[in-house]
C-alpha cells in the first residue's frame, strides 16, 4: 500500500478512532487528539463530529473501491480465475474494513451510525463499487475467463455480487471475521454456478 498523503492519514486517524471509542463517546477534542493536530485545525476540516464521521465513511469507501479494483487486476495478472479474481475484489472492497471493524468494540454502534447517518454515501459509493465491479465482470467476459447466460448482463450481475457480499459482511449469526474470504469464495462460487453458461 502507498503512504497516504496528510489529508488521508489523518482520516484514517479519525477512522480509528471511531473504531477505538464509538462515535457517541467522541467529542471534536478527542477526534483532534487521536488525528494528532489541535481542535482548531480539525474544525478547518470539519465543522462537526458528524461532518467528520461522513468523511471517514466517504474517504474509506473510495479507498476501499480503487483497492478492490486494483487487488482484482492484480489477480488477473498473476493468472487467478475469474473465482479467485472476483474474491480479491470482494476482500480487498469490504473485507479489511469489516475485518477491522469487527475488531472493535464499538463495532454495531459505527454500522449503526453509518446506516443513519451516511446513508446518501453508501449508496453513492454501492453505486460506484458496482460499476467497478461490472467492469471488471465485462473485462473477464472479454478475456474469456468467465462467460454468462445472456438474459444477464455485467451490471445485473454486479448488482447481485455485491448484495450478495454485503449480506456476507452482516452474516447472521455473526461469524469470525478470520473467514470473510472464504465466506466471499464460497457465495461466489455458489452464485456463478448458478449464472455461468
Amino acid at each position: 500500500m502507498n503512504p497516504l498523503n496528510p489529508h488521508d492519514a489523518m482520516l484514517r486517524k479519525l477512522q480509528l478512532a471511531f473504531f477505538a471509542h464509538g462515535y457517541e463517546q467522541l467529542t471534536m477534542i478527542g477526534l483532534a487528539k487521536a488525528a494528532d493536530i489541535s481542535r482548531r485545525s480539525l474544525y478547518n476540516y470539519f465543522s462537526s463530529k458528524e461532518e467528520a464521521f461522513r468523511a471517514c465513511v466517504h474517504w474509506s469507501n473510495a479507498r476501499d473501491i480503487s483497492f478492490g479494483q486494483a487487488a482484482a487486476a492484480e489477480a488477473k495478472e498473476a493468472g487467478a480465475d475469474a473465482l479467485e479474481i472476483l474474491v480479491a475484489y470482494a476482500d480487498a472492497r469490504y473485507g479489511e474494513t469489516r475485518r477491522e471493524l469487527s475488531a472493535s468494540p464499538h463495532a454495531l454502534e459505527i454500522n449503526d451510525q453509518a446506516f443513519r447517518r451516511c446513508r446518501d454515501i453508501m449508496i453513492d459509493a454501492a453505486r460506484a463499487g458496482q460499476q467497478r465491479l461490472a467492469d471488471i465482470l465485462a473485462d473477464l467476459q472479454e478475456a474469456g475467463l468467465v462467460r454468462w447466460r445472456e438474459d444477464y448482463t455485467a451490471a445485473q450481475l454486479a448488482q447481485h455480487f455485491s448484495d450478495a457480499a454485503r449480506g456476507v459482511n452482516q452474516a447472521l449469526p455473526p461469524q469470525p471475521a478470520t473467514t470473510i474470504r472464504d465466506r466471499y469464495r464460497d457465495m461466489f462460487r455458489a452464485l456463478l454456478g448458478g449464472v455461468v453458461a
